[in-house]
């Protein structure tokens, strides 16, 4: 039985995203993904269990939400609307978005770095009083 469940995830960045759409597309059963940043959600449709898929985003260290679980919507009739639209003349539409590139992640994607790694010493130049005298 096709499902479609959506979930409420918190996809705040690219990285995250294909993290989980690799992990939900991995089960068997799923038929589409769609990964919503603005809205925050994940939709899933086919035979696939929701527990699993909640399973799975919940292992790629993401909190899931269930929204809703149920049947997919029926596709929509286009036989009236498609006689429809071919007799009016279509006007081109020139809408601009703007894109906005981020390449900053979120700080849970981001490395940590904790504290700096100590730079060797080379062996010669120590700034001892007598370097005759070493302690092996």
């Amino acid at each position: 039985m096709v499902q479609k469940t959506v979930l409420k995830v918190d996809i705040s960045c690219q990285k995250c995203k294909t993290k989980v759409l690799k992990a939900v597309s991995a089960l068997e059963g799923v038929d589409t993904i769609e990964a919503d940043q603005g809205k925050g959600t994940l939709t899933v449709t086919g035979n696939a269990d929701p527990y699993e898929i909640i399973l799975r985003t919940r292992k790629t260290g993401k909190h899931a939400e269930v929204v809703s679980i149920g049947p997919p919507p029926a596709p929509p009739k286009q036989d009236g609307q498609k006689k429809a639209e071919e007799k009016k003349p279509q006007e081109k539409k020139t809408e601009q978005k703007a894109l906005i590139y981020d390449p900053c992640t979120c700080p849970k994607c981001q490395p940590v770095l904790l504290m700096p790694m100590p730079t060797a010493v080379p062996v010669g130049l120590c700034d001892e009083p007598n370097p005759s005298c070493s302690i092996m």
